[in-house]
């Protein structure tokens, strides 16, 4: 039985089908989420991370395998995300050097009286750190929910929302660079935010597409009826002149699979992941997949993003396109939080087609999934949301640089080449001086001696001299251009009222 429910009475465009037949409840915690990108991970030290409100630490063995544990040590509950990776393999907690393997066993209690007390101790299940099914797919790092054995059951019979054509062994597949940040905004609202074209021209105006010339009608066509586990999907028409279709599929707990088809064949998707990480926060984990047509031609991705580069430099640009609407979404959370009175609907105003899909998305979320996120006891949900003034907002350090190993090592590079530029410009600014001093010196000795006339030291130096001076600026220069860039892996501010 299919029927249709209408958010606002003056808006019947906005009817989404919904599936009435009995199904559970979301569960939230029986699911998979991406939490890290492997490859930019440093393995000599375990990062602390979070999930659903849980503070876990990841950490990698000898043996190449990455686990997730609670990011506390059992003996005192100190942070094991403090702690360290030792060169046997395993997890040491920094505070009293109990040791762990990657199944969370504790294997060494140093403060025991001796060796037969210490594996007496660890062989109780209390000394165990508490795991959670984790695995490796498509270059993510997946983590189950739930720990335990029964979880270690359950989660084999789901799998991670991963990207089928990525399965494919195929040349017509061109992977993209992954992208990570934490975002400070929710993860309701980065959902409903990429359920939402209609912002893009408009939001990244100059980026992609026109506030002015791109902000038109289209529908939104309901193609995949909305169901618990498996959410829902929109055809958006008209799409633009080169686009035979464009699919927006938004798939529980972490994807949106935006998936537009060139008439000529050629596919370009985005992979967008969310994971709620705490109140007022999501980690975006991202990615563009190029599909070649039928000819071999690779679609056009997505602005400068589609072009060839660097993974660090690809990461660096993003801010352009994240901070473009990342003061909206920080600030729209906190102004529904508090007028949200009942339903979502009651707040907001979606009088047009466009905004199918984010009602379609609270439809799902308040009646699929319990209305809000089922944060981990111990998380204080009734504390305000996060407010960051605005230049907390654009910090790019500790929500991606920090963490990214990638960037990490090309910010050490550039901070080198700063140095480099600087000292060569200080070396010609020297050469310069010298030349100049020895022309001089030359000519005072010549003039002395009579052999050329004393006005001919007003002559202009050497071309030596201005060659190096030259240098010197042009070191000097690149110095600066290096100094300003590093700092877009720490901040980019970003001001709508100056994107012209």
């Amino acid at each position: 039985m299919t029927t249709k429910i209408n958010f606002q009475g003056d808006m019947d465009n906005a009817s989404i089908p919904l599936n009435q037949n009995k199904e559970e409840v979301f569960q939230w915690t029986k699911q998979w989420y991406p939490v890290a990108v492997v490859d930019f991970l440093d393995p000599s030290r375990p990062h602390a991370i979070q999930l659903l409100g849980k503070d876990l630490v990841l950490w990698r063995d000898s043996l190449s395998k990455w686990s997730i544990f609670e990011d506390c040590c059992p003996h005192r509950l100190a942070p094991l995300s403090e702690g360290r990776v030792e060169s046997d393999g395993t997890l040491l907690c920094a505070y009293h050097a109990w040791r762990f393997d990657s199944q969370g066993n504790c294997v060494s209690i140093p403060q025991s009286k001796d060796q037969q007390t210490s594996s007496k101790h660890c062989s109780n299940s209390k000394s165990s750190a508490i795991s959670y099914p984790t695995q490796e797919r498509q270059g993510l790092l997946w983590v189950w929910a739930e720990s335990g054995s029964e979880a270690q059951l359950e989660s084999q019979l789901r799998t991670p929302r991963i990207i089928p054509e990525l399965e494919e062994n195929s040349n017509r597949v061109v992977h993209l660079f992954w992208n990570i940040r934490d975002l400070p905004y929710g993860w309701d609202f980065f959902m409903e935010n990429v359920a939402d074209p209609a912002h893009v021209p408009v939001s990244h105006h100059g980026l992609v597409g026109n506030r002015y010339k791109d902000a038109n009608y289209y529908d939104m066509l309901c193609i995949k009826q909305m169901s618990t586990q498996e959410g829902f999907s929109f055809e958006i028409t008209p799409t633009a002149p080169t686009i035979s279709q464009a699919i927006h599929d938004f798939q529980p707990p972490c994807q949106m699979r935006i998936v537009s088809t060139s008439k000529d064949g050629g596919k370009l998707i985005l992979a967008l992941y969310a994971t709620p990480t705490r109140p007022g926060w999501c980690r975006h984990i991202g990615c563009q997949v190029l599909v070649k047509n039928e000819m071999g031609k690779t679609p056009k991705g997505l602005g400068v993003f589609g072009l060839p580069m660097p993974t660090w430099l690809g990461h660096v640009l993003s801010s352009l396109f994240l901070h473009q609407d990342l003061v909206f979404l920080h600030y729209q959370q906190k102004i529904l939080a508090k007028r949200q009175k009942g339903q979502w609907v009651n707040a907001v105003y979606t009088p047009n087609p466009q905004d199918k899909m984010v009602i379609a998305f609270r439809q799902w979320l308040e009646k699929k999934a319990g209305g809000s996120i089922p944060w981990a006891s111990g998380c204080n949900t009734d504390l305000p949301l996060p407010e960051l003034d605005k230049q907390k907002l654009f910090d790019v350090w500790t929500t991606h640089t920090q963490y990214c190993q990638v960037c990490k090592d090309a910010l050490k590079n550039i901070k080198r080449l700063r140095v480099l530029a600087y000292g060569l410009s200080i070396l010609c600014l020297c050469v310069a001086v010298i030349l100049d001093a020895r022309a001089i010196a030359v000519k005072a000795a010549l003039a002395s001696a009579n052999q050329i006339p004393a006005s001919l030291l007003t002559v202009f130096p050497h071309i030596g001299f201005w060659w190096a001076l030259g240098g010197a600026a042009l070191f000097l220069l690149l110095g600066y251009l290096l100094d300003k860039f590093s700092r877009l892996f720490y901040v980019y501010e970003f001001e709508h009222a100056h994107n012209d």
